[in-house]
């Protein structure tokens, strides 16, 4: 018999493996990036849900989710194995849309708190309908979950409970069975006080209140049967509630046992499917319930597939199979497990019933469901069984991480190069971008069309001020240029590149061409101030116009050969060195400001990718968390483990 490890290191390890898998991101549209992200949350929900939860506590009750198709009459199923009505069943689909989890009284206190499913609110309900008048057995339990600590109980007969409410609101229920309970609970939240009531005639409103609010009424009371008031209960329909679990409570299921009935995995609500593919992930036993015109859709197939890769304890259900045909489709369906390697798989066949059979209550015979329902006693009630069925399906789930997790690395790493591709495509390109632009300046490119003009009637026709306007302007016109080719050539270079297209923005002449303008600007008034500086200390009779001096400058700077005067112009003003010393640190400006110019719409373009925040560390962090996993795990080397031979075949 398997027996699970629970050595705080490999729960260490498990931990440590989980915080990377929720720390890998995959944000590029690349393909295989949506395969990566479920494979994600499904290994988060894997790890949340169940692995970590159950190595924590092994001797926690076996929780066996009831899965399937739309119709498949999970609900029904589940009604009947409780003996009463838990979970709504109909004819409108979906009918389940909150899950509803069935556990005996004295476990309650395994599913209140947020070891299992924490990212679901419980919800506590009483007895939805019973024999009338009687209830169900007594039962004396401490109640430790979220909501307070105490002890309450519950009775058919005359019943009295004392239990803290939420938070620090005490609360008493009191009544007579029978007919019905009279009773209330009252509730206190943050910033307000409820409290209900029930008029004893068997027909009393739900008690409760939310823990952390104070403006929804807390309705009050005890249901027909006698049950207890719920934890809290919101005034909208349970079934409208979001991210809820239902729980109930039956003596008639035995301890160490819970049935969870999860939404329809094929529903058209997406919510739904998430959410019922999430609660199979949190299971001991998959319960697949499939029906006998549904048996071969490719759903279920996928669920068993599923189980097949995690090995979990999985039986199956042939549910609503009509006697004429039964023999036929119960073959017909064993030979599509055999040739899917599952062909141990216990199954149960369930014939075709008026789901009204067994009094009006809605529940099937006793008779029809007494093999499955045995077959989950023993696995509750025998030590070795269920202790067979917890380990092989949380060996399964530790051991799939060895494919999983490389997986999930493998599409880290593909993340991560994408976007160091689009990344260098960037750099490359405005690199490229910064020669050629210095390179025309040195050349004098910018000395052209209008700043030309104004260069040859200069001083004549055309005062300092207008002359550098007009030479600003022709840098700002040059830079625009420059990072547009750039933006260009990115562009062509990314085609049909889904990251690139996913990330870099597009092009923004306008806004370009506004802050290559401003830029300039700066840099003419920085040469100014330097002109004015070099004027003031010239070995001169009559020291230089600044303005002029600045306007030589910018010239000589900016026109290349095409301003050789200005240059010889520049040094009559102040000097061979002077004239020398004002170029040199007017040139270094003027290469800090195509720089600053070219890097910031750089930075502009990969500022998406990089809020993206995709690091070169998130593969090897999950390779090697695997690796420390491999080593505390026992069965590492036999990754995934055989069967376990208590797990035979059962009809």
């Amino acid at each position: 018999m398997a027996t699970l490890d629970v050595r705080p290191r490999l729960l260490d390890a498990l931990s440590a493996l989980r915080d990377r898998v929720d720390a890998t991101r995959f944000p590029l549209p690349l393909p295989g990036a949506a395969r990566a992200r479920r494979s994600r949350a499904e290994l988060l929900a894997q790890l949340d849900d169940y692995v970590v939860p159950r190595l924590s506590a092994p001797e926690a009750p076996l929780l066996a989710v009831i899965g399937g198709s739309t119709g498949a009459g999970k609900s029904t199923l589940v009604n009947s194995l409780v003996g009463r009505r838990v979970t709504e069943a109909g004819v409108l689909r979906p009918t389940t849309r909150t899950p509803v989890l069935v556990c005996h009284p004295e476990d309650r206190h395994w599913f209140s708190g947020r070891r299992v499913l924490p990212h679901l609110t419980r919800v506590w309900m009483p007895v939805q309908d019973g024999p009338q008048g009687s209830g169900h057995e007594a039962y004396d339990a401490p109640y430790d979950g979220p909501y307070g600590m105490g002890d309450g109980r519950v009775g058919g007969g005359t019943g009295l409970g004392l239990r803290p409410g939420p938070r620090d609101g005490p609360g008493r229920g009191s009544g007579l069975g029978g007919g019905g309970v009279a009773g209330a609970y009252p509730v206190r939240g943050f910033h307000g006080e409820y409290g209900g009531y029930a008029d004893g005639a068997g027909h009393g409103r739900y008690a409760g209140g939310y823990a952390d609010y104070d403006d929804y009424p807390a309705l009050g009371g005890l249901g027909a049967t006698g049950s207890r008031a719920a934890d809290y209960v919101p005034d909208e329909p349970y079934d409208a509630l979001v991210d809820s679990l239902r729980l109930e409570t039956d003596p008639a299921l035995p301890r160490g046992l819970a049935l969870l009935d999860a939404p329809d995995i094929d529903s058209l609500v997406t919510e739904n499917r998430e959410l019922a593919a999430r609660l199979i992930c949190a299971a001991d036993i998959w319960v697949l319930v499939t029906t006998a015109t549904r048996y071969a859709d490719a759903v279920p197939w996928h669920l068993l597939r599923t189980a097949k890769e995690y090995d979990v304890t999985l039986i199956t259900v042939l549910d609503r199979v009509p006697h004429q045909v039964a023999v036929e489709v119960a073959r017909k369906y064993a030979t599509l497990l055999d040739e899917a390697g599952l062909g141990e798989v216990p199954r149960f066949t369930i014939p075709e019933l008026p789901e009204s059979a067994g009094g009006g209550s809605g529940l099937l015979p006793a008779s029809a469901v007494a093999a499955l329902r045995g077959w989950l006693a023993r696995r509750a009630e025998d030590p070795v069984a269920r202790a067979a069925a917890a380990a092989r399906t949380a060996e399964g789930a530790v051991a799939a991480l060895r494919t999983q997790v490389p997986a999930l690395a493998s599409a880290a790493a593909a993340q991560h190069s994408a976007a160091v591709r689009v990344a260098q495509r960037v750099v490359d390109a405005y690199a490229r971008a910064e020669e050629r632009a210095l390179r025309e300046i040195a050349q004098g490119a910018p000395l052209a069309g209008d700043a030309l003009t104004h260069w040859h009637c200069y001083p004549r026709d055309v005062p300092p001020d207008a002359l550098l306007d007009a030479l600003a302007s022709s840098l700002a016109t040059l830079l625009t240029c420059v990072v547009s080719a750039a933006d260009a050539e990115i562009d062509l270079a990314s085609q049909r590149d889904p990251a690139a297209e996913a990330t870099l923005p597009a092009p923004d002449v306008a806004g370009v061409a506004g802050r290559a303008g401003v830029a300039a600007r700066h840099w003419r008034r920085c040469v100014e101030e330097l002109a004015e500086e070099e004027a003031s200390v010239a070995e001169r009779a009559m020291l230089p116009d600044p303005d002029a001096v600045a306007a030589l400058a910018v010239t000589g700077l900016l026109g290349g050969r095409r301003a050789r005067t200005a240059g010889e112009a520049l040094a009559d003003l102040l000097g061979v060195h002077g004239a020398l010393r004002l170029r040199e640190r007017g040139g270094v400006l003027l290469e800090e400001c195509v720089r600053r110019v070219l890097d910031a719409e750089q930075d502009r373009l990969l500022a998406p990718l990089d809020a993206l925040d995709i690091a070169a560390e998130q593969q090897a962090d999950l390779i090697a968390a695997l690796s420390v996993l491999r080593k505390e795990h026992p069965h590492a080397a036999a990754w995934p483990p055989a069967r376990h031979a208590s797990e035979r075949r059962e009809r």
